[in-house]
């Protein structure tokens, strides 16, 4: 795949997926726009990759979940680099891990915030610079806005939400020639799924790790790989689908990872330089 001359924004790009996105971009050439929160390592990223890949990057801490800020991360990034080719909607929580009854208001509102009024307004945003090039938009949605999340139902339901989102914009842009895409991830090995510094609890974390066909979560460098070909010209007739990248995780009903040959367990060697990631693996005693 061949960015040159791309000009990406990756939101939520200085941790997990998103920081494995940038990077894996920034590695075939692309210039890339790193923009996270206040308390995100945005600019050891930017730093990180301009060293390791030799290309130009640049970083914005916005909370793009309000108006202001993600149409200045437009502007911003237009006024820096004159264009937007790609547009990697990335940012996203699980804040809470709870049954709906006792889910919070104060997490809720930061979910919808989060999760729903940053993928609107900076899409919303992007939309007439992309026009312009033809450009992409992927977004981040999830396996479980296609199945449900017992016990994390607001944010399955903002992942849903997302999906509608996307394939009815896909429509609306298409004849623009813009192309939109969802990825749908699985249990992939971040923040949010690990119990020791996420909302899930250690059974929930050892159920996804079971219920991949693989007997692991999926690296974020595995994901990164797929945003990579959809925001690449290499997908360009692939728009308005939703992507799972999740070990078959979506087919499964139990912990069938628990009979994967153990060489099928242990992660990939990882390529990219991934300096914000958590460790990889935990068993709380199941294997």
């Amino acid at each position: 795949m061949d960015f040159k001359n791309k000009i990406a924004i990756v939101t939520g790009g200085a941790t997990g997926i998103g920081e494995a996105v940038a990077k894996k971009l920034a590695s075939q050439g692309a210039t890339v726009v790193v923009v996270g929160l206040a308390d995100d390592p945005v600019a050891e990223v930017v730093k990180e990759i301009q060293e390791d890949y030799g290309t130009e990057a640049f970083g914005l801490t916005k909370n793009i979940g309000h108006k202001n800020e993600a149409e200045e991360t437009i502007k911003a990034t237009i006024e820096k680099y004159g264009k937007l080719d790609i547009l990697i909607s990335n940012a996203g929580i699980m804040p809470e891990f709870n049954p709906v009854a006792d889910f919070s208001d104060e997490k809720f509102d930061f979910l919808l915030e989060a999760n729903i009024r940053s993928m609107f307004y900076i899409t919303r945003a992007a939309i007439p610079e992309l026009r312009k090039t033809q450009g992409c938009i992927v977004a981040s949605g999830s396996v479980a806005g296609l199945k449900g999340l017992p016990e994390s139902a607001s944010y399955a339901g903002s992942k849903a939400w997302i999906h509608g989102f996307m394939k009815s914009l896909a429509v609306e842009e298409g004849p623009n020639g813009v192309r939109v895409n969802v990825v749908c991830p699985g249990p992939i090995n971040t923040e949010m799924t690990q119990a020791e510094v996420g909302a899930v609890p250690e059974d929930a974390e050892t159920m996804m790790r079971t219920t991949t066909v693989f007997g692991r979560r999926g690296t974020t460098e595995e994901a990164a790989n797929f945003y990579a070909f959809l925001a690449s010209d290499e997908a360009s007739f692939i728009t308005g689908g939703l992507h799972v990248v999740d070990g078959a995780n979506l087919l499964l009903s139990g912990p069938t990872g628990k009979q994967a040959k153990e060489n099928l367990k242990q992660y990939p060697k990882v390529k990219l330089n991934l300096k914000h990631e958590v460790e990889p693996e935990r068993t709380y005693g199941v294997s």
